[in-house]
């Protein structure tokens, strides 16, 4: 009596933490219509080369409900950004953000580097990210990516699951995004490219779009600072 009494118990135990609220941040609109086609003097083009989730496996596939991807020209300099943004309306333990480090191996690239950063967005605002290197005999992709789980932004696999968690432990199924932006050749050129271009793409975002992109945090901060 006292181990069913037991298993009554934690069948309800479980029963209340399941997650059944929703936390959507994109609203109203899809990421097509959310990014900016063109700002300052970044334009779209066709993109072409990217990797894809697609590429690294059928699972992939069914992460994402929504995936857009662009190369963008800096008219000025002829730069070169190419972005790919993942989202999924649903991030439960099963269909979990597809994060560089196991994406770009799975299409035969080494990861030369992968580590922290904190992409300065003006102010005393930051983004936590990822700066990563993948590299073939013939091509080297210097990439800077963040991801959304909720409105949590983990840096990491380890982070994104405690974060997944957490978020159960709340009630919360979350929709989540993950953003890479990436340029080729030389490393510490393109990695100031793209320094630069990660603040330009958020700050161009509309204000509804921006939370669904950095959270409803990060998104007020930067909606206080003065356009530049």
């Amino acid at each position: 009596m006292m181990l069913a009494g037991l298993g009554v118990g934690a069948l309800a135990l479980a029963e209340g933490l399941k997650p059944r609220k929703r936390l959507i941040l994109l609203k109203g609109q899809t990421l097509e219509e959310a990014l900016p086609v063109a700002f300052g003097e970044w334009e779209s083009q066709t993109a072409s080369g990217l990797v894809t989730p697609e590429q690294a496996g059928r699972l992939a596939k069914t992460l994402y409900s929504e995936i857009v991807q662009r190369t963008y020209l800096d008219q000025a300099s002829g730069a070169e950004v190419m972005l790919l943004v993942a989202y999924g309306d649903t991030q439960s333990d099963l269909l979990q953000l597809h994060r560089p480090e196991s994406c770009y191996p799975a299409v035969g690239f080494t990861i030369e580097l992968s580590e922290p950063l904190d992409v300065a967005l003006g102010g005393r605002a930051s983004l936590p990210a990822r700066r990563v290197i993948a590299t073939t005999e013939d091509r080297r992709e210097n990439i800077i990516y963040w991801s959304r789980l909720g409105e949590r932004l983990p840096r990491d696999g380890e982070q994104q699951r405690a974060d997944r968690l957490a978020n159960a432990m709340e009630g919360y199924v979350p929709d989540g995004i993950l953003v890479r932006c990436s340029a080729l050749g030389d490393s510490a050129g393109a990695f100031a490219i793209l320094e630069r271009f990660v603040p330009d793409l958020l700050r161009a975002a509309s204000g509804g779009a921006r939370p669904a992109l950095v959270g409803t945090k990060l998104s007020n901060e930067l909606a206080g600072l003065r356009p530049t």
